[in-house]
């Protein structure tokens, strides 16, 4: 019996074995391998199939299509990719070579990338869970695609001093001091991310890496905690979930997740929360503002025009170049614009000088092209050496700029942000006549609220209450107040009797009733009673509307009272005074509950 378990138990071992060296071998890349950009089936797979590489396509399409070589997590989300995303047409390879080196091939023949490990005995390769891949003699690992990083970072991936992620122009790296950057065309720094403030010690050796559940943080030898830098806003949430860092093309650094074999992904973390800020975003010349939620770029006028019609990324060019027209130079006037300034340029451009002359100073030097004020109590103007410029634009922003162009200045129309796609404001205009609309709306509702009391009040159920009586201006206060709860359109938002009876007696304060979007305000006081517009909910409104290409300021004048507040308050002792009697009425208390009892809100 005894040996017959023992057999047992050497035949489940040997299976085992011979299981496991058969997973082995199917992952195991050998030397002569090779992946086609013509079969996008084919690829490498990790021992799970949780990561695999081979041939996707561009993205963007193309036209012709291309491709390019990526390790992708399961349901086609590439993480890295040869040769930093280097596309190939339909006849490019990947090579695995008996020399040990890989190799991104173009139809043509010509190496796009190599991996230069033909000298370092290269014999397998392998794609592990992680989504590494490794090249290794013998059994070390002497290569791998986490040393290499391209444009993202995975959990177990660490990025050291030295390593850098890039996308198109932009770069971002960890420096020494446990700083992190954003460069764009690897001179202009335009996020700077330090340890925060509860690390007091001077970092020799930081590596930055990405947990599993969303923390993204920075070891050190000299740290005796992970400094914490970020958290996904899905942190920690359980599921079979993927999240990694990853820059984008557009500058902006993310975290992004991606549940299991969905091929979708979600933005939980970003570097840069204004993606206008991130310099260059709009391409030389071109403006970056923000249509409802999204960015979109445009040309500073009609004496631009795009780069690329079809491409507004690409910036903007002058129609006629400054050098062909010296004597007919202007200055083009960008109200809410500002010029980005970021290091190393912030040195060499500040100035301290008034708006005026922050424009006119710049037009008659040589070697200014630009200049922007920021127009907010400290006298900085920026002065811009002709180079790059990158424009934001914002309703919001106190900041003006100027631009030299060949006269006249020809501005936008109102309803194109230059970008050669009508963008109509007719959203504002509808924003401007709602609040109109419900401010009249509301005007209407106090004075039927008035004249409906007033009734009630001097009805035989209340026997003349205020007959030749003084005006009490904090009662009429009340009693419109209580009005407004009345007349709310939800009827789990009016009042109770008995609440009402409390309010109208100064038992129980009176809250402020809800509004519509656009605050409406009635207001009564001892000398006076207007109703008015709230200027600064309509402009933040307005604000939020797309932005009007010549980016001109949006002024919203405001609505003028009804009448003055003495007037106002004549005409209300006026309608409620119902005789020239001098005696006064009063009635006790509880006469007056009874009373109140009888009416109810409508």
């Amino acid at each position: 019996m005894a040996l017959q378990t023992h057999i047992r138990f050497s035949l489940l071992l040997l299976i085992a074995s011979l299981l496991s060296a058969a997973v082995s071998a199917a992952t195991t890349i050998s030397p002569g391998s090779s992946l086609s950009a013509a079969n996008l089936n084919t690829t490498w797979s990790s021992p799970s199939d949780t990561f695999s590489l081979g041939f996707i396509p561009s993205d963007p399409p193309t036209s012709p299509p291309s491709y390019i070589a990526a390790i992708s997590y399961s349901g086609g989300v590439p993480v890295w990719s040869a040769g930093a995303g280097k596309a190939v047409d339909s006849g490019g390879t990947l090579q695995f070579l008996q020399s040990g080196t890989l190799r991104l091939v173009n139809g043509s023949g010509a190496t796009l990338w190599d991996s230069n490990t033909a000298s370092l005995g290269v014999s397998s390769a392998e794609i592990t869970d992680s989504g590494n891949l490794v090249l290794r003699n013998g059994t070390v690992t002497v290569w791998s695609s986490f040393d290499n990083p391209t444009d993202s970072i995975v959990p177990g991936q660490n990025l050291t001093v030295g390593k850098v992620l890039r996308s198109g122009l932009y770069s971002f790296k960890l420096v020494k001091n446990g700083n992190l950057t954003l460069l764009w065309n690897d001179s202009i720094v335009y996020w700077n991310q330090g340890l925060n403030s509860s690390v007091n010690t001077n970092v020799s050796s930081p590596t930055l890496g990405l947990q599993s559940i969303g923390i993204l943080s920075i070891t050190d030898p000299k740290l005796s905690t992970a400094a914490i830098v970020a958290y996904s806003n899905d942190y920690a949430e359980a599921g079979d979930i993927l999240r990694f860092l990853k820059l984008g093309s557009d500058g902006n650094l993310r975290i992004y997740s991606s549940t299991r074999g969905s091929g979708a992904i979600t933005e939980r973390w970003a570097a840069v929360t204004n993606q206008c800020e991130v310099f260059g975003y709009c391409g030389d010349m071109g403006v970056c503002s923000y249509n409802d939620s999204n960015p979109v770029c445009g040309c500073m006028s009609l004496n631009f025009e795009l780069v690329d019609p079809k491409d507004s990324r690409k910036g903007c060019k002058r129609k006629m170049k400054t050098e062909d027209c010296p004597q007919n130079l202007t200055m083009l006037d960008l109200v809410h614009t500002r010029f980005l300034t970021y290091p190393p340029e912030t040195e060499t451009q500040i100035f301290f000088v008034g708006i005026s002359a922050c424009r006119s100073n710049c037009l008659v030097n040589s070697v200014c092209d630009a200049s922007t004020s920021l127009s907010d109590g400290t006298g900085l103007c920026y002065y811009k050496t002709p180079g790059f410029l990158s424009g934001y634009h914002s309703p919001a922003m106190s900041s003006s700029s100027y631009i030299k162009v060949c006269g006249p200045v020809i501005p936008n129309p109102s309803s194109s942000m230059g970008t050669g796609d009508k963008k109509k404001d007719w959203k504002l205009r509808a924003w401007i006549v709602v609040v109109v609309v419900i401010a009249t709306l509301f005007a209407l509702m106090a004075l039927e609220g008035g004249l409906w009391w007033w009734f009630c009040r001097n009805s035989p159920a209340f026997g003349g209450l205020l007959v030749d009586q003084d005006v009490d201006m904090d009662q009429v206060k009340r009693a419109i107040q209580v009005t407004f709860w009345c007349i709310q359109e939800q009827p789990s938002h009016r009042p109770m009797m008995g609440k009402v009876l409390q309010m109208l007696e100064g038992i129980t304060d009176i809250e402020t009733p809800p509004g519509p979007r656009a605050a409406i305000e009635g207001s009564a006081g001892g000398t006076s009673m207007n109703v008015s517009t709230d200027i600064t909910t309509l402009s933040a409104t307005a604000a939020s509307a797309p932005a009007p290409s010549s980016f001109s300021s949006v002024h919203v004048s405001g609505v003028s009272p009804l009448t003055s507040g003495r007037n106002t308050e004549k005409a209300t002792a006026s309608l409620i005074q119902s005789s020239s009697l001098k005696k006064q009425v009063s009635y006790a208390p509880s006469e007056r509950t009874e009373i109140i009892k009888t009416s109810k809100c409508f």
